[in-house]
This record gives structure tokens, sequence and C-alpha cells, in this order.
């Protein structure tokens, strides 16, 4: 089992989540842990970062691990975690309270903490499990499984990006494709109590999910793992435009000669009709 790793954990559900002291835990039987999230919840803030102001990175205490709060995003957190952290081996996102199967891998603040770290060259594992209002995680029950899954990553080193996910009771684990499903995208009109209006976007999907997909592995409870990638290019869209179109190269003077040409015409023209008048 690899070990004395510096090892950066993050995730979007804010410093002071369960989730994120459970992953700790694990982590730390493989290396040096530092813990650097968002002070605030960040749900589906996707990789969203900070521009338009300057970010504070507070140091506090977290149980027996080191831990600093950044009132900002999670891609914002990795990067300040790794510019005042130097040399670490992997960036570990999560235990999020909520799957991001799917589309979700689109807005989720999770996976975008696991993703800035691959932006940075770094490994990025992004991990997930369900939660609802009637049942929170049973952090110990996942605990072997988290382990096994870090093991098995740590050694894929050539894998710069994963997404992970726990069903609440897994029977083993899966390599998986993400499943990429149809939703209904409907906008329900409310009103607040104020009689405002409001409105709520719908997200039921219009189709089942495919055999060996993240969503299909979940339900069938089995742990996910799906490694990505950054480059989202559609290789064969790409191949068959290129053998298709022939995209002439701009010829920057001459459609600057004719842009030039095309005001004097005006010009004259309109010249010509005042004179006329």
């Amino acid at each position: 089992m690899i070990k004395n790793m510096r090892i950066l954990i993050s995730n979007d559900d804010g410093i002071y989540s369960p989730g994120i002291i459970a992953l700790a835990k694990v982590a730390s039987r493989f290396g040096e842990v530092r813990i650097v999230a968002p002070d605030v919840e960040q749900s589906s803030m996707g990789h969203a970062i900070t521009s338009s102001r300057p970010l504070r990175y507070k140091r506090i205490r977290l149980g027996e691990f080191e831990a600093y709060r950044v009132n900002g995003t999670p891609a914002d957190c990795v990067a300040l975690g790794t510019h005042q952290w130097a040399h670490i081996d992997v960036v570990l996102s999560g235990i999020n309270l909520g799957l991001n199967l799917g589309n979700s891998c689109w807005h989720s603040g999770t996976l975008a903490a696991a993703k800035q770290a691959a932006l940075l060259d770094l490994r990025g594992i992004a991990l997930s499990t369900e939660f609802t209002d009637k049942q929170e995680p049973n952090f110990s029950a996942l605990e072997p499984y988290v382990t096994k899954v870090l093991e098995l990553l740590f050694e894929e080193k050539a894998m710069s990006l994963v997404n992970v996910n726990l069903p609440p009771k897994p029977r083993g684990i899966r390599w998986t494709r993400q499943s990429v499903r149809h939703y209904d995208g409907k906008v329900v009109p409310s009103k607040d109590p104020m009689g405002r209006p409001i409105y709520w976007f719908t997200i039921t999907p219009l189709e089942g999910a495919e055999e060996g997909t993240d969503r299909w592995a979940v339900e069938h409870n089995w742990v996910s793992i799906t490694p990505l990638r950054l480059d989202l290019t559609d290789e064969k869209d790409l191949a068959r435009a290129l053998a298709l179109h022939h995209t002439p190269p701009i010829d920057t003077h001459t459609s600057g000669t004719r842009q030039r040409n095309k005001i004097s015409r005006r010009v004259t023209n309109k010249k010509a009709r005042h004179e006329k008048s």
C-alpha cells in the first residue's frame, strides 16, 4: 500500500461537512493530509473561479487535521491549496453529500475541485455518496470501500481525473462510463410568500440508465469508478468535419481590403444621394 503521500482534500459542501472528515480519516492512512475547503456550501457551483474580489485563506483546527477555510469556490480552494502547499501527490474531493452521476458532472462543485487538480497537472479524485433528508450517509459502513477505492486509484497513476460514487450498501466495485441521459427540462413557475414570481427547474430523466454506466452501477449497489478527461472534443465529429469540408484559410489582407472598399462604396453612394437631393 502506497504511503507517505501528500494529500490535499476539498469539497463543495463546506469545510464543516461530515463527509470531508470521513474522507480525511481514510486518506491519512496513506500520508499527510491537509484540508482546504469553502467556508460555506458551494453545491452545484461547477468550475467557477473567483476573479472579482480577493480571497481569504484562514487556518482552523478540524479534529486532528490541519485545515483552511476559503471564502470561494471548490476550484478556488484547490488553486489556493496547491499554491500554499508544495509537492502534493493527489487531490481528493468529497465525500459529497449526494451522488454526482451522469449529467451532474457538468455542474458538480465536487468534481470541479478534482478537475482543477487535473488542470494543474495533478491527480484529482472526486467521491460522492447518496444523501436524503430521511437518511444521512453511514460513513463507517462506507469506510472499507473508500479505502479500497483509494488503494486502487493511488496505484493507477496514469489516471488524472476520476469520479467515484458510493451507494449506501455497496456489494463491490465496478469500472464504469458516464451516463448521459436527456431530461425534461421543464420550468415550473410559482410564487414566494410575498406573491413575487419564482421558478423551479425540474430534472426528471426521460430514459433509464444503460448497463455499464455510473448511474446503472449505483442503482445496482456497485461502487462506480469512472475515469474522465478534460478534453471535451468530439473526435468522431471532428474527423468527419475534416474529411468532408475544406475550410480555406482567411486572407486577412484581402478581407481587410474588401471591407475598406465596401465602406468606401457606402460613403460614395450616400454622398451621391445627398447631392442629387
